[in-house]
């Protein structure tokens, strides 16, 4: 079992990046790639998780230990598949998904690609209480305090910094991000999703 890979990321693309390491390049999905498009050629330690069926032979990777964690017990959930669970992380922040669950709110798990009324229910029916656990600390939005809501505010502003950021490795001009970034600001959005939410309007 591969529990992390250390090297130089060799390659960005849609849906997985390349890591280089010792000579060998090691292929890894990830819930969205673009966000290590501005560490391009530098190092990185990507945890991943080792898929193996009998016709799939995949590595999975995330930038934490609590994300890849997440996505285990996702895999857990009848119906939802590495690709399901994959989708989840790339649309939402995993502590909004923990807090969807406990509050048992299946309209918002349904908004998820490939999550419907049957496989929301059976979220929670399986993971309810069971994710709190996984890293206590690791979901702080669960407790409303004021220390967690200015925490909040500029992990907002960081992650829309960094999303600026690889649109520019991805080559989009100065003048043309200044265009999208009016509209990224009125949402509240981790780095990957500011990244989508930008993708779709430099885009049209």
């Amino acid at each position: 079992m591969l529990d992390f890979v250390k090297g130089t990321i060799d390659f960005v693309g849609p849906e997985y990046i390349v890591i280089e390491n010792n000579g060998i390049g090691y292929q890894i999905m990830t819930p969205n790639p673009f966000i290590y498009s501005k560490e391009a050629g530098q190092e990185i330690k990507v945890f991943t998780y080792h898929y193996v069926r009998e016709d799939v032979l995949a590595l999975y990777g995330f930038q934490s230990r609590e994300e890849k964690g997440l996505f285990t017990r996702l895999l857990n959930v009848s119906g939802i598949g590495p690709k399901g669970a994959l989708a989840i992380l790339a649309s939402g922040q995993p502590n909004q998904v923990v807090q969807a669950i406990e509050n048992e709110d299946e309209a918002f798990l349904v908004k998820f690609p490939g999550v419907g009324k049957k496989t929301a229910r059976q979220m929670i029916l399986d993971l309810k209480g069971k994710l709190n656990d996984l890293v206590p600390d690791y979901f702080p939005n669960l407790f409303n305090t004021d220390e967690t809501v200015t925490s909040k505010m500029s992990q907002e502003e960081e992650a829309l910094e960094e999303a600026l950021l690889a649109l520019k490795a991805l080559g989009y001009s100065e003048r043309e991000i200044k265009k999208v970034v009016p509209e990224l600001r009125k949402e509240n959005l981790s780095t990957d999703q500011y990244i989508k939410k930008a993708l779709q309007k430099l885009l049209k």
